[in-house]
Parts: C-alpha cells; structure tokens; sequence
C-alpha cells in the first residue's frame, strides 16, 4: 500500500511538472546569451515545474545574484544615514525568509497590512504576489507585474523601508563596494533604482527549496515513518483534502481561496479588492507549506499560533459563509473531522517538509 501511494504521487508529479529529462538528472533552464556578466543556470530540481518566472529583461546572472544578496541584506537601502532597515529586517533566513512573529513594522513603525509570507521558490510563482495577488502578470498596470515591482514596493511602502528612488540610489551609489558591482551586473557603475531592484529579484529567485525528507523520499534517498506515511495519505486524499489547495511539489497551487475562517468580510486587501468578483471575498493566496514548521503564525492575520491549532480549524472549526470556496467539501460537517491519532499523523507529515539545508545554504546568508 505505501508504495502504491508512493508510485501514484510520483506519476501525479510527473504529470503536472511535464518533466522531461533523463533520469537523475536536473533540468537546466535556457542559458542566456549576455556578452557581460556570467549567466546564471538555475538548476530545477527532480519533480518540479519547468517553468520559471524570469522576465526577458532581467536574465539570471552570477554577478546580478550576488550584487543582489549584498543589497537585500544592507541596511542602508532606506536612503537615511539614521534609520538603517533592510529586506532581511523582516525575512530572516532561519523562518524561511519571513520574520517568526507575525506582523512586520516599517521604519516609520506602521504595520504591514497582513503578516509575512515566506520566501521560497518564487521563481515557480506564475500568478501573484502577496496574500491578494496583487502585483501579477494579468495586472493591467505595468508597474505591479512582476517580481521587481514587489521589490520596489518593499523599498518604497511606508510599512516597509519608507526609501525613495533618488535617496535610496544615491545612498548605494555613494558606498565605493558597490559601483564596480553595478559595473559588473549591469555593465555601467552608475547605480539605478531598477538595477536595484532587479539585482535584489535576481538574489530572491534563486532561494528555491527542494531538499526536505519529502523530497528525499521522492528522489528514493529516505523512508518515511509509518506516521509520516498515514499523514502523508490523509493529505493527499479526500479525508484530509489539503492536496486541492497544496498540492504538487511546491504544495502550493499559488491560487486563492477563502478557507472560511470568517462570516463577515471587511479587510480592503482581499482577493476581492482586487477581482472585484464576489466570490473572492474573504479569498487569500494559499501559500507553500515548505518549511511550515518555521513560518507561524499562520493565516494572513496570524490568528493560528501552532499548527495543532491549524489543523483543528480544518478538522473541526470551519466557518460557513456564501463565499467559502467549492474546495472546502466539507464545510457543512464543520470541517475533515479528523481524530486525534489522524491529526498526529498529518501534522507528523507536514515535518517532513521542512528542509534544514535551506535556511543553513552559505549562498543564501548575510555576505557581511
């Protein structure tokens, strides 16, 4: 039986990734053809989509990657000589590039509207970014498309590090590090807000996770335990009914839903706000559950502080609305009604997704 599963998810993967390279061996995206800096070939691992989300005018280098690293990790982005913030103030590396806590704070001190998401594997993202999808490929407005315009946001945005395009070049222009780097990434040492924002998308893309025992079980390098194994079936089943919502490698569609933790809606920033459709009200993106262990609390609020509190709600706590997606089959029973040996066994599962060489990869930590 636990082969068959296994075998089954495999084919599942391979259908829906369209993999198609010889066996054991990654797949390598196109190589970019740039007289400048050395591309950068990201290696797609074993089961994953071959699809990247790279935009023509930013191809993947190895000195845009690492220009980009310096940049996300330094403080002195904010443009002000006193209040020093950077992108990695709220996405730590050991929580998944998201901050542990919650909520973030701006400079300024005002919150963000929703709490972090983590930042794995964004370069399989193909439909949106945030908890409402608002910056997209469909977004009619060109500015808010794409991976660099979420980096632009997270420059400029009063809850974020409150810069301006002219303070915030300036400032990294008048560091000596960075303009042979600029001249390096982007042949000219004159530092660009877009530059700046590129590099740091470039560093962003390749935080790709793919090493957890999941994964090693997939690739047939580890078992997993009999508790693993019941979980990992509930999952993947009806009777948990998580792989609608999580499902493929990334377990996450990057889709949005509302997963009825409400009956009354009244945040502005909801998949609604953005579709106008009433039936995103209450909708938000269902984000990857890699590494779920570090990235609570969890919903776009925080409300759930565990995971044994995140799974209640779906056994047994789900609240009804006009608006509850058709994926929650089972809303009517109040949730999967889940028994305690079921929960432990689900919740045993979704360890094993945690994947410890991501937050410890050297290419991925503070260069200073």
């Amino acid at each position: 039986m636990m082969k068959l599963f296994k075998y089954s998810f495999l084919s599942l993967v391979l259908c829906l990734a369209i993999v198609s390279c010889k066996k054991d061996e990654p797949i390598p995206t196109t190589t970019v053809t740039n007289d400048g800096p050395t591309p950068y070939v990201i290696q797609i691992p074993k089961f994953f989509p071959t699809i990247l989300n790279i935009p023509a005018d930013n191809p993947m280098t190895v000195e845009g990657i690492e220009l980009g690293r310096y940049l996300f990790y330094d403080g002195r982005l904010t443009g002000k000589v006193d209040t020093l913030m950077s992108c990695a103030t709220c996405h730590h590396i050991d929580k998944s590039f998201e901050n542990g806590i919650g909520y973030g704070y701006g400079v300024t001190g005002i919150q963000t509207p929703h709490v972090m998401l983590p930042m794995i594997n964004l370069v399989f993202n193909s439909s949106g970014y945030f908890w409402n999808g608002k910056i997209s490929a469909s977004n009619p407005n060109e500015h808010n498309r794409t991976l660099e315009d979420v980096v632009y946001l997270g420059l400029t945005a009063p809850h974020e590090l409150h810069s301006d395009s002219v303070s915030c070049k300036n400032a990294i222009q008048n560091i000596p590090m960075y303009p042979p780097m600029f001249k390096k990434a982007f042949g000219s040492d004159v530092v660009t807000f877009k530059n700046i924002a590129k590099a740091i998308a470039q560093f962003v893309r390749t935080l790709i996770s793919a090493d957890s025992k999941f994964d090693r079980y997939l690739r047939g390098e580890a078992q997993l335990n009999a508790s693993e194994l019941k979980g990992y079936m509930i999952f993947n089943t009806e009777k948990g009914d998580c792989f609608h919502c999580h499902g493929t490698v990334l377990f996450t569609t990057n889709q949005f839903y509302n997963n009825a933790t409400d009956s009354v809606f009244n945040d502005p920033r909801d998949r609604f706000a953005i579709t106008g459709d009433p039936k995103d009200h209450g909708a938000y993106k269902a984000t990857t559950l890699r590494n779920i262990e570090l990235t609570g609390p969890y919903m776009r609020d925080g409300r759930f502080a565990t995971l044994d509190q995140v799974i209640n709600h779906y056994s047994e706590g789900l609240v009804w609305s006009p608006y509850v997606h058709p994926l929650m089959k089972k809303i009517n029973d109040g949730g999967i009604q889940l028994t305690p040996t079921e929960k432990a066994d689900l919740k045993a599962f979704l360890h094993t997704l945690m994947d410890s060489t991501f937050i410890t990869n050297p290419a991925f930590k503070n260069p200073f």
